[in-house]
Formats: structure tokens, sequence, C-alpha cells
């Protein structure tokens, strides 16, 4: 067996995309892996112990399904297929009421009442235009300057607050919330600029391609990519931890799916001294709680459209989230903190026997914290379901220390691989060249590059074409 031409550091979606498109071009390819089995944030299991399947990590994927590299892998050859809810997000309220967000931009105007024509004015004609911005979220923002109406719209919008545009745009305390909802999928607080551009983008992107789950569980996208590398010739290593660039001899490319803070550590002060201080200046983001349950029925949603929903985002009001997220940057728990619920199970048999559900969650809370939120997180969907503790059979809790202790890229239980806050959305870790690690040969390609975190495999497709580009190959066919 010859030596590998290109090593892969880390086995997520980034760093399986990238060898997919290495092996494809006909190079020499290994992953390695620190963890016993591939896949990074995007693996399924059953950590409940029930027999069902769960989502450790990642569960719902709508920039997979937009996804360019995903396509180009034809993903859909090797097994993947997606999964469709009838509703994509919803908002609940107090007292019954909420918002909800459909694949079609109609349908959720007209569920939004007096807010329904601002809806189609601004994200109807963003969803329209979609084609002519969306590359700004695949790419270095750098590389997306050429101008047309539809990226300076696009742009202007996100660069704002979350919660100056929820105010512009509608007058409705509900439509306000599912808006801010969607926006803090950003982990930062939503009075600060370019937090709007979290919320056009998912929106938008659920409007184009759906908020789609991976029918068997997220495992399904690592198979598929591992079918992908496999056909191609690329090999697989696990429990092997890379601890410096010397561990890698001989490879002509080396990428890594770490974090810049893991890539500063491998790379060992070779970097130039610009680089290296931009690795270190990378702050993380809040984490996460986990919180997987098993249950005996469907949750019992007071607001009606909530129990066709993929995804259901537990904030209450547009200030209540504004409250929360605030509270997590500052590294205070709140007492109530912002939740999101998927409910693969209901669309997805596979998931679960018949008769019994699956319910993945996870709630913010202040980066490496070490209290227990599994109370917070059941108290806070019991709220707008009533009921809900009398159907749960099984739990099973993970804090960020957990998460963090079992993949390095999600230390402290940042799953976004650093934070959004102020420049750091545009600014991963650099504004030029962000995927070159300053080390010849040597490439960043992990969600703490562009175009950030997500299952999509635009960091490792855009750093793994750059590479070949680099060794002089014809990338036109990978």
């Amino acid at each position: 067996m010859t030596d590998p031409e290109v090593i892969v550091v880390g086995s997520g979606p980034n760093g399986l995309t990238a060898a997919a498109v290495m092996a494809r071009a006909g190079l020499e390819v290994l992953v390695v892996e620190a963890a016993d089995h591939p896949g990074g944030g995007s693996r399924s299991g059953d950590p409940i112990g029930s027999g069902a399947v769960h989502d450790l990590c990642a569960a719902v994927h709508p920039m997979g399904a937009a996804s360019p590299a995903f396509a180009g892998l034809t993903l859909a050859d090797h097994g993947l297929e997606w999964v469709q809810p009838p509703v994509l997000a919803a908002h609940p309220l107090v007292g019954g009421r909420g918002a909800a967000l459909h694949r079609s931009v109609e349908l959720t105007a007209e569920g939004l009442a007096s807010d329904g024509p601002s809806y189609r004015r601004h994200l109807g004609r963003l969803t329209d235009t979609w084609d002519s911005w969306a590359a700004l979220t695949r790419r270095p923002l750098i590389e997306g300057i050429a101008p047309s109406v539809g990226r300076i719209r696009f742009g202007l919008i996100s660069a704002r607050s979350a919660a100056a545009v929820a105010r512009d745009w509608f007058e409705r305390e509900s439509t306000r919330a599912l808006w801010a909802g969607v926006a803090a999928h950003s982990f930062a607080p939503l009075s600060e600029p370019l937090t709007a551009g979290f919320g056009v983008s998912l929106i938008c992107a659920g409007h184009r391609h759906g908020w789609p789950f991976a029918r068997g569980g997220s495992q399904a996208i690592v198979d598929s990519l591992l079918s992908v590398i496999g056909k191609h010739g690329a090999r697989v290593q696990t429990s092997r931890r890379v601890d410096s660039l010397s561990d890698l001899a001989g490879a002509r490319v080396v990428l890594l799916d770490t974090s810049a803070a893991g890539a500063e550590r491998i790379l060992s002060g070779r970097q130039p001294r610009g680089r290296r201080r931009a690795y270190r200046r990378v702050k993380p983001a809040p984490g996460v709680f986990k919180v997987d349950f098993t249950t005996s029925e469907p949750i019992p949603w007071s607001y009606p459209p909530a129990r066709e929903a993929g995804t259901v985002h537990l904030g209450g009001t547009l200030e209540e989230l504004m409250v929360s997220e605030s509270s997590v940057n500052r590294g205070v728990m709140p007492e109530r903190p912002f939740v999101l619920v998927a409910q693969a199970s209901l669309f997805d048999p596979s998931r679960a026997a018949a008769g019994t559900h699956t319910v993945w969650s996870y709630a913010h809370v202040p980066h490496g914290w070490g209290g227990d939120a599994t109370e917070a997180v059941t108290a806070r969907i019991e709220e707008f379901a009533p009921g809900f503790r009398d159907t749960v059979t099984g739990w099973s809790s993970r804090d960020p220390a957990f998460l963090g202790g079992h993949n390095a890229n999600m230390s402290g239980g940042d799953i976004t691989g650093g934070s959004y806050r102020g420049l750091g959305a545009v600014r991963r870790p650099t504004w030029r060249a962000p995927y070159r690690t300053g080390v010849d040969g040597v490439y960043l390609c992990s969600a703490s590059s562009p175009p950030g975190a997500g299952v999509h495999g635009m960091a490792g497709w855009n750093a793994a074409h750059l590479a070949l580009l680099d060794l002089g190959m014809d990338t036109s066919a990978v």
C-alpha cells in the first residue's frame, strides 16, 4: 500500500467532502479520525438504549439540501435521501398562538395575517433572487464582491441586526418571534449587526430547498460520503489522534477539518505570526446542552402547526429571545433558555419502533457551562406542550464538557466553529485566503472556515478545490 498523497485530519462532513474531492481527482487519500467512528457532528446512535435512532449532534439540514458540494458528489446515488416535513419550522407562543414556516412563501405569508404582505415583499423577493446571492453563503465573502441587485439587497439586509429587521418588517408578535427564532441560529445577541443574515439565509434556503432530515439519521450523510470516497480508493483510519504536523510527514497535501485552535496546535508554531494570531483570535461561541428523549406519542403542542413541523423553536417573543441570547453570550445561564426541537420520527418511521417517537433537542447555554439543563429543556417543551412529561419513556443528556470530550471541534459545547459575533461572522479565521494556514500544502477546511457551521460540506469542497489548483490539477471534473 502506497503512502497517501493527501491526509485529511477529521472525518466530519467537511473532512469527508474534501477527501471525496481529492480522491475523485485520482490522488491517494487517507482520512484520520481521533474518535472510534467517522462522522463528527453528523453521527447517529442510540444514547438512551431504546433501539431508536437519535442524531447525536446535527439533525436538520437546510444547507445540506442546498449544498452544491453534496449535489456535485451525487450523494443521492450513494443512498442519501432527504425527508421533507409538511411544516419546515414552527415557533409556538403561550396560549396556543404561534407562527410557522412553510416551503411555500405564499402559504407562509397567508399564516402571518397582516404581516403577510411584508413577508412576501421582503422574503419572497429574496427567495426569488436566491440564485443571484446564495453563493455568498457558500464561499468566502471576499470572493462574492461582484455586484448584482440580488447580492446588494442581501448584503444590505444581512449587515443589520435581526432585532432591527424584525421591528421594521413585522408588526405581529408571532411573526417577529418566528423570524428571531431562525436568526438565533447565529448564537449571537440578536441586537448585533450581521445577525439578520442568518434569518434571511435559512428562511430562503427553506423556501427553495426545504429543512429536511436525512432518512435513517444524519449518519446517512456520513455513510453516503464514505461510499463516495471508498469508490475512489480513499481510506479512513479511526482512533488516531494527530498532535503535530510531523505525524503526517510525506503527504503532499494536508486538510484540517479541525477547529482553528486545533489547527494551530497541530501546526506547532510553523505558521507565520499573522496567521497564528488570527487563529488565536477566534473566540468561542456559546455552547449547547443536548437532550434526547424517547416518547410514547408525538409531542402534544398547543400550537397545531407545530405538530407537523420538523423543527420547533422554543424561545418566546423577540424580546424574550433577545434576553436569553444576550445572557448566554455574557456567560450567564438564562432561566428560560432558547431550545430547539426536532421531530424526525414523525416523518421517518425508520427512526423508532411503531407507536414510539424520538425527540431531539438542545438548549443554548454559556460556553463551557457546567450545569444540568435537562429540567430546563423539559420544562420549556412542557410550557408549549402541556402533558409532554407524561409521554417521556427515556432520556439522555450531554453537557458541553461531554460534547467537547467526544469531539474536540466542539470544545465547551461550541458547535459552530467559533463565535459569529462582530467580524466573526465574516472573518473565519481571516479575511483573505481563509483556507490557507500559512504553511505550504496545509489547508483549513472546517466550520472555522467559510461558510461556517452546518452540514453542507462546502468548506471541505472549497478547500479541496483550492488545494488541487495549487497542485496544478484540473478541477473541472471533481
